[in-house]
């Protein structure tokens, strides 16, 4: 019986019992299953775990943050779980803001009747932009910013105290989509996250969209480098033919003209065979060659579905290492 087998089977007891499970954070909770993030494979396979012992997540671990807690419920019929039953179903496609480490770090905040030099001190010594005017976790009165600050004085305004260089503040939910996110930060520079319970859990600025996009650009770049280092071991290897016969099965309508209309699985269907491999006339192994093709495939569909959680390490130094050894190969002259 596996880990999360165990796992449900006993949150599924506790559960009958009326006795509220203890919760798990979602990167806890997806090592039961041997997963570290949330690809499509994986969700589907813990979404048919969690069908199979009538158990819901609170909230749904697809959506919340992968180091936020989630809890456990029961998803017999009538049970209100504040979520749908999912099963076998997709969730909402959309990447929410709520994945987003920056969505939940509490911000630091400044009172309003506060002196300007203690708003602008924390600014400095933190180095941020703008800082939020709070008088409670949940109440929000405004924000400063450099740009406001900078305005007031510029017009020789009074601003002696924190409200006095406040605007007012640009609040999203965590469940707003991280694309719509990124159109009202380009225009606000930030925006506030609040918490499904109204208390503000966020602060999500252009630095940390840049942060994000950095992180994911990576893998990205690393799969456009191999698929261009195959096409170069492969170019001018092969007949039209040849390339045609490599052709995925039931993909009559489409033309084969040259190695770049291949997809990467033709690339392995071509080099599975001796045949095609002797015509690279290369002195490495062709099954090792092979099965680090199928890895690399299998990364690359990940890699393309965008996901704010990034890749498996593994799976980032899988792509590193071929790289760097299609590399090698080009370096030394063997293609």
């Amino acid at each position: 019986m596996s880990i999360s087998d165990d796992k449900l089977k006993a949150i599924s007891a506790q559960l009958k019992k009326g006795v509220v499970p203890p919760k798990e954070s979602v990167r806890s909770f997806l090592r039961w299953f041997g997963a570290e993030r949330r690809v499509p494979n994986h969700v589907s396979r813990i979404r048919q775990d969690l069908k199979k012992h009538v158990i819901a997540t609170k909230p749904d671990f697809e959506i919340q943050y992968i180091d936020g807690l989630i809890g456990f419920v029961s998803a017999l019929p009538g049970n209100d779980s504040s979520q749908p039953d999912f099963g076998t179903t997709a969730t909402d496609p959309s990447h929410r803001l709520g994945r987003l480490d920056a969505a939940n770090r509490p911000p630091v905040s400044v009172k309003p009747d506060a002196q300007l030099e203690e708003g602008v001190t924390l600014m400095m010594t933190k180095d941020f932009s703008q800082l939020p005017v709070m008088t409670t976790v949940r109440e929000v009165k405004g924000m400063i910013s450099w740009r406001t600050i900078g305005r007031r004085l510029a017009l020789k305004r009074p601003c002696s105290a924190v409200r006095d260089c406040m605007e007012p503040p640009e609040i999203v939910s965590i469940d707003e989509s991280i694309f719509s996110a990124i159109s009202r930060v380009a225009v606000h520079d930030y925006v506030l996250v609040q918490g499904n319970d109204k208390t503000i859990c966020g602060i999500v600025t252009a630095s940390d969209f840049n942060d994000q996009f950095l992180r994911l650009a990576e893998p990205f770049l690393l799969v456009g480098e191999v698929e261009n280092g195959v096409r170069q071991i492969l170019y001018g290897k092969f007949t039209a033919k040849e390339l045609e016969e490599a052709k995925a099965p039931g993909d009559d309508a489409r033309t084969i003209g040259a190695v770049s209309d291949l997809t990467f699985g033709e690339y392995i269907r071509l080099l599975e065979s001796e045949k095609g491999w002797q015509k690279l006339n290369l002195a490495i192994d062709r099954v090792e060659f092979v099965a680090r093709l199928e890895k690399i495939r299998t990364v690359r569909n990940d890699v393309m579905h965008f996901d704010p959680d990034g890749l498996e390490p593994s799976d980032l130094t899988a792509l590193r290492e071929f790289a760097r050894f299609l590399k090698t190969l080009r370096d030394l002259g063997a293609v």
